[in-house]
């Protein structure tokens, strides 16, 4: 399907608002997110139906000419397909018709990029990590959403009402001046509508074409350098030699006593069991709903500090540099698990990248072995080892010493001054930071093989064969903040 391009001088943006539906509403909705899950699995089941059918075809020995035919994944198809099963399937004959059009066509699409996806990482055509193949929705884990993009989706002129297909009209939590303002003055296009349930409660997100004016931001010749951490969140060094300190607000450490006695008032309810078939009691529901309540509003803390950090450093510098950090890889450290992912680094980097292109300046991701942390700001001297528990440089060629978070924010500022960009368009993806000192790879003694070697058992090495750890290297022009 061909993807939705905005007209020139025009972007595409989503005004996400809080819904309050009263229990008909709230049944309604529930109905169109479980249609378009069924919807989903029901594309799946029928897809993959033949795939099975072909391979059980293959152990009985018939030709290829004479195997089942492969069954099309494209939203066409699908279409057609389901409109013709949904009439004589025992699954959708009975309630069908309750809900709109455009939930089934929400799994239905869903479910031909989910088989797209598949296809192009299976040949190659797809970056990134390995799809695998599609598979059903579970009830009580896929998060409920649909899509709206054709019926009677608008902003009330009360401010405090959207109207949905087949839903009605729904009361806002909060005012919808902003995009109503832009609606009536014609400057905006409403394009499609989502609702989605997340944390607890019904959000509605509308997407839509505005055209958008870059905004400026205060300082477009100063380069801020960032480096995340844990201890504190965030070091900014600019290239006029500032640095500031970001704290780490903690905000799940903070509720970990709240969490502890509501999980602990959790376990001591009668919960279901799907072996047996017991259902959930009713105090087990209202101390689960507590336990949720200090969920929600960790993420909902988390995801306003991080919105204002990366906004506030977006409307001032014009050059941002940020490490690639493998937040994946760091993740797997079962000591320091949970405050990485308390701190969101990669959330940080995510808002980054969008919110300059949105401002008019340009992010620089440094390489992932940029030796940051471990090279001197002032001459440049790179240390073999820098033990993550000195949290004190000291430089042993110029006798610099600074604090370990301060020195790498200052070396990634400097950064800014190096670095190539592919067509110098603000926000270029293809900007990137270059090795300067030829750190592309961890400094650290390798570890002997253990794999089987020609000539040797066991993958063993001898003495003269071991490789030794580089020691100190001086950079030959050293990278300056101004």
């Amino acid at each position: 399907m061909k993807k939705f391009q905005p007209r020139p001088g025009f972007v595409v943006q989503a005004f996400r608002f809080a819904l309050d539906p009263n229990a008909t509403q709230d049944d309604a909705l529930r109905s169109h997110c479980g249609a378009a899950r069924t919807a989903y699995n029901w594309a799946v089941g029928w897809v993959t139906a033949s795939w099975w059918q072909r391979r059980a075809e293959e152990t009985y020995g018939i030709p290829e000419p004479e195997l089942t035919q492969w069954r099309p994944w494209s939203l066409p198809a699908l279409r057609k397909a389901f409109n013709e099963a949904k009439h004589a399937d025992p699954r959708f004959a009975g309630w069908w018709e309750e809900n709109s059009k455009e939930a089934y066509n929400t799994g239905l699409a869903n479910a031909a990029a989910a088989f797209d996806n598949y296809a192009k990482s299976k040949n190659g055509k797809r970056k990134g990590k390995r799809v695998g193949m599609p598979r059903f929705k579970s009830k009580r884990k896929a998060r409920p959403a649909c899509r709206f993009t054709t019926g009677a989706i608008r902003v009330e002129a009360d401010g405090r009402h959207v109207t949905l297909p087949r839903l009605g009209t729904i009361r806002v939590h909060e005012h919808t001046v902003k995009l109503l303002g832009c609606v009536q003055t014609g400057t905006v296009r409403i394009l499609s509508a989502t609702v989605r349930r997340v944390r607890g409660r019904w959000f509605v997100a509308f997407q839509v074409e505005t055209a958008r004016e870059i905004k400026r931001v205060a300082r477009p010749g100063t380069a801020v350098g960032i480096d995340l951490g844990v201890k504190t969140l965030a070091v900014l060094a600019d290239s006029t030699g500032e640095i500031r300190t970001v704290p780490n607000p903690r905000h799940l450490d903070r509720a970990l006593k709240l969490l502890r006695r509501a999980c602990r008032t959790v376990s001591r309810r009668q919960g279901p069991d799907r072996r047996t078939g017991r259902k959930a009691s009713k105090r087990w529901e209202k101390a689960n709903a507590a336990r949720n309540r200090v969920h929600h509003r960790v993420a909902n803390l988390r995801a306003d500090a991080l919105h204002k950090l990366t906004t506030a450093v977006t409307a001032e510098y014009g050059t941002v540099v940020v490490e690639d950090l493998n937040v994946a890889g760091m993740l797997r450290n079962r000591r320091l698990a949970r405050r990485i992912a308390d701190a969101g680094f990669g959330e940080i980097r995510r808002q980054l990248t969008y919110k300059t292109h949105r401002n008019g300046c340009r992010i620089v991701a440094a390489d992932r072995w940029f030796p940051s942390s471990k090279t001197c700001s002032g001459c440049g001297e790179v240390k073999a080892k820098l033990p993550l528990h000195v949290r004190t440089y000291e430089c042993d060629a110029c006798g610099l010493v600074i604090d370990r978070d301060d020195n790498a924010a200052r070396n990634l500022a400097a950064l800014a001054a190096a670095v190539t960009t592919g067509t110098g368009v603000a926000g270029d993806q293809g900007a990137k930071a270059p090795k300067p000192r030829g750190a592309d790879q961890k400094s650290r003694t390798t570890r002997p093989s253990r794999k089987a070697r020609a000539g040797r058992a066991g993958g063993a090495t001898l003495p003269h064969q071991r490789q030794t750890e580089t020691g100190d290297r001086t950079q030959a022009e050293a990278l300056t903040l101004w």
